[in-house]
């Protein structure tokens, strides 16, 4: 008799109401315990789910191949990489990405510049190749699709090639890192006394104030017909070449960070260039070519919420477009943009990326980042670089951080904190989750999503020295959580 009563008591503490509840430390990742929903509120409930919310949908997980991750994989073990490939894309794996995103041309985490095609006058596309990403992100994609088959990608340029650029050069300012001539920054705001600060995009964390400082007042892409049309015609051969090593490209962005004046590949667009090269050329040529590739605007860099409006005021572009790419930046006035232009999808794409410490504080911001720009309505979301030796240096002297550091010394590897950040939402937050609830809070950030099978998963964040009580109310019970300090918590509710 005891024994039933103890069963039934156990039942109703564990059994019924038992929920999972996943939670990382520093040094003491995913740790697996058990959680149960009460019938009291321990403490006021910051959020209430009621079930009747429509949500925001999320479609989908996953990162940028780059060159310099290629480099970081080939120092490990054939078995070493694949666990990693497994981890990250295997749909039974930790982090189970399934979109990636790719570059034509260089990036700033490239080995050095290249482009398809540095023949002066190629309009023709007569010498337009892909030989040189063969050599490196080509057999890295094929590692993570031999994971997942299903997996799909979209690509940005950071750079055109040279020729086609009005200072016949790769980055946008001069550095000691490139070969620019140093009156060749002149272009950029046309004022021989104007500052040009090239570590400007390199500040991390909150950015107060605006971003840039001073707008571009030239497309450095020559705005000559010619070369717009060829340009466009270049993404669409970029397709057909990456279709041809079985890799899907389904969405295009015309510029990476049109609004980091770099010493490192970029190019700087006006307003009116943006709007023309997008609505006159590149649109056209998808829809003549690859009209199953959407076209996105983007990625948004800037906090300046009056000059994407002024480029989205041109009615005509924004019937050829499906959604924006924001990053960085444009994070400070995203959930203005979700509530102007609620007809697009918004993705974030590129989630910042540290300085190279690789440590703790780094996963917290990450975990915040991820709360902060779901919880305001992106549908997807992509890390940048997931593996990285070292100190994450880039050959333009940036150091960065990544999901995994390689040690190149010793040839050995560790999952990152920011690793355990992502795998908090991705490893159960599957496509079609609704995010149904979200508290912006810089300690204590917590998201609430509904699963397609009609789970809630809560996801809350510590980032003090204390530990912290909160509750969230769903439906009629109450999920009481005591948060350690600095930790990554994921709840599962029924």
């Amino acid at each position: 008799m005891k024994k039933s009563i103890f069963g039934i008591l156990l039942l109703s503490t564990f059994g019924v109401n038992a929920q999972d509840w996943y939670v990382t430390t520093d040094g003491k990742p995913w740790q697996h315990k058990k959680a149960s929903m009460a019938s009291k509120a321990s403490s006021k409930p910051v959020l209430e789910i009621t079930g009747n919310e429509k949500g925001n949908t999320f479609k989908s997980w996953g990162t940028c191949f780059n060159e310099l991750d290629a480099d970081a994989l080939k120092l490990l073990t054939e078995a070493e990489q694949q666990e990693i490939y497994y981890n990250m894309f295997s749909p039974d794996g930790d982090l189970k990405f399934s979109r990636g995103r790719l570059t034509m041309n260089a990036n700033d985490y490239s080995r050095a510049w290249y482009s398809c095609s540095e023949v002066p006058g190629d309009f023709s596309l007569k010498y337009f190749n892909i030989d040189h990403d063969k050599g490196n992100v080509i057999p890295m994609i094929h590692g993570a699709l031999k994971q997942n088959p299903d997996m799909t990608f979209w690509m940005s340029p950071w750079c055109p090639p040279t020729w086609m650029k009005i200072n016949n050069d790769y980055p946008v300012v001069s550095s000691k890192f490139n070969n620019l001539p140093e009156e060749c920054n002149y272009y950029l705001f046309e004022s021989s006394d104007a500052v040009i600060d090239e570590d400007e995009m390199k500040l991390m964390g909150d950015r107060n104030g605006v971003f840039p400082r001073r707008l571009a007042v030239n497309d450095y892409f020559i705005q000559d017909p010619r070369y717009l049309k060829a340009y466009a015609d270049m993404f669409c051969k970029f397709i057909d070449l990456y279709a041809e090593q079985n890799i899907p490209i389904d969405m295009v962005m015309y510029q990476n960070e049109a609004y980091s004046y770099t010493p490192y590949p970029g190019c700087a667009w006006t307003a009116e260039g943006t709007q023309r090269f997008n609505r006159d050329y590149l649109a056209p040529a998808l829809k003549k070519n690859h009209p199953e590739v959407k076209l996105y605007l983007g990625t948004f860099n800037t906090n300046r919420q009056d000059y994407i409006e002024k480029i989205l005021s041109d009615e005509k572009l924004v019937d050829c477009i499906d959604g924006m790419g924001v990053q960085w930046e444009a994070r400070e006035v995203f959930d203005k943009l979700r509530e102007k232009y609620p007809q697009l999808n918004f993705i974030q794409t590129e989630s910042e990326c540290g300085s190279g410490t690789f440590d703790w504080k780094a996963g917290e911001h990450t975990f915040f980042l991820l709360c902060d720009y779901i919880g305001k309505g992106c549908n997807e979301y992509f890390i940048w670089n997931f593996i990285l030796p070292d100190q994450g240096e880039s050959p333009w002297g940036w150091r960065q951080n990544a999901l995994i550091h390689v040690d190149s010394a010793n040839k050995t590897y560790r999952y990152t904190p920011e690793y355990y950040a992502v795998k908090h939402f991705s490893n159960l937050v599957t496509p079609g989750s609704k995010m149904v609830g979200y508290v912006a809070d810089n300690e204590n950030p917590m998201i609430v999503f509904r699963t397609p099978d009609g789970k809630h998963l809560t996801m809350a964040g510590n980032f003090t020295d204390k530990s912290v009580k909160k509750t969230v109310k769903i439906g009629k019970r109450y999920l009481n959580m005591n948060l350690a300090p600095h930790s990554f918590n994921t709840f599962t509710s029924k």
